[in-house]
């Protein structure tokens, strides 16, 4: 008779296939792992931004009455508590104040970054609204640090000293001439 021979794994080669098999296994949820909370990251911050924005028009509507320098508060959004700080900032131009928005989730600790932050500028009007047909005067804004500074007014020899016109507003007729020494 002949001996029949099965040949089959031995328990060292299952062993050395399971191993593979666990290690591959435990790789891929590592990266489904980590996949998922750059997701929830981004979904935060996504959120956090949107919170910004929404302060931000608030503060333009002026929907919330804000204070001076600034004002702290919490917001429910998104199923979550959050946290907002508003800063107002003056600038040089007496009618512009800068404002900056700073949102982190309510678990966050007091010394940790915001998760977003946005700015923007708040000013007065120039010009009514729906005027628009009409120039504004731009030599009555007032500019910082008078004459002599970058972007000031020169003075006209010609007009006794007054504030000379750096440039015709548009779809003005007039034009200038001058001389080449």
């Amino acid at each position: 008779m002949m001996g029949i021979h099965a040949r089959g794994f031995t328990l060292v080669e299952v062993l050395v296939g399971l191993i593979v098999v666990a290690l591959s296994l435990a790789a891929l949820m590592s990266g489904i792992s980590s996949a998922a909370r750059g997701s929830e990251y981004l979904r935060d911050k996504t959120v956090a931004q949107w919170i910004a924005l929404n302060r931000i028009t608030e503060v333009r509507l002026n929907v919330q009455k804000f204070g001076e320098s600034g004002d702290k508060g919490e917001i429910s959004f998104a199923n979550r508590k959050w946290r907002y700080d508003t800063r107002y900032f003056d600038t040089d131009n007496a009618t512009i104040r800068r404002v900056v928005v700073r949102v982190w989730p309510q678990s966050a600790k007091e010394k940790a970054g915001p998760l977003a932050e946005s700015a923007s500028f708040l000013g007065s009007a120039l010009m009514p609204p729906g005027s628009s047909s009409i120039q504004p005067d731009w030599r009555s804004v007032s500019t910082p640090g008078g004459p002599g500074t970058p972007g000031a007014p020169t003075a006209d020899p010609k007009s006794g000293g007054k504030a000379a016109p750096t440039g015709s507003p548009p779809g003005s007729s007039s034009s200038s001439t001058q001389a080449n020494p």
